[in-house]
């Protein structure tokens, strides 16, 4: 069964390096350029339409990627709020913000810059979790 992940970053050119090699993969994509494109979209898919996980950028204008988490995770409709998230980020988490990430239930970061093979082999490891 082919797996959707949906790209949600400001920067239009990590998007569609991204997107372009996800699809390169077999992976269906949806993207959005900021938390608000990302949440409406989100909220107009239904069921098998949703994505199978989310890599979304911490740091972007107006609504950052943990208001985005925030706002999923508080969401009532547990198709929405049950879904894998991952950030994709510059910053290097310690210790706390670990905790963080736990509390918002992501279920891993990549840090930016990345290297292609190793986001590869984690996104396909958090889709089997």
């Amino acid at each position: 069964m082919v797996k959707t992940i949906m790209i949600i970053d400001d920067t239009r050119d990590t998007v569609e390096m991204v997107e372009k090699l996800l699809k390169s993969e077999g992976y269906t994509t949806i993207i959005a350029f900021n938390g608000k494109e990302a949440l409406e979209k989100l909220r107009s898919l239904k069921g098998g339409k949703r994505p199978d996980l989310i890599l979304l950028d911490m740091f972007m204008p107006e609504m950052s990627g943990r208001e985005v988490c925030e706002t999923i995770r508080a969401d009532k409709d547990p198709g929405l709020k049950d879904i894998k998230i991952a950030f994709f980020t510059v910053a290097n988490f310690k210790e706390h913000g670990k905790q963080t990430l736990k509390d918002l239930k992501v279920i891993d970061y990549i840090t930016k810059p990345f290297d292609v093979d190793d986001l590869l082999n984690r996104l396909r490891t958090m889709l089997e979790q």
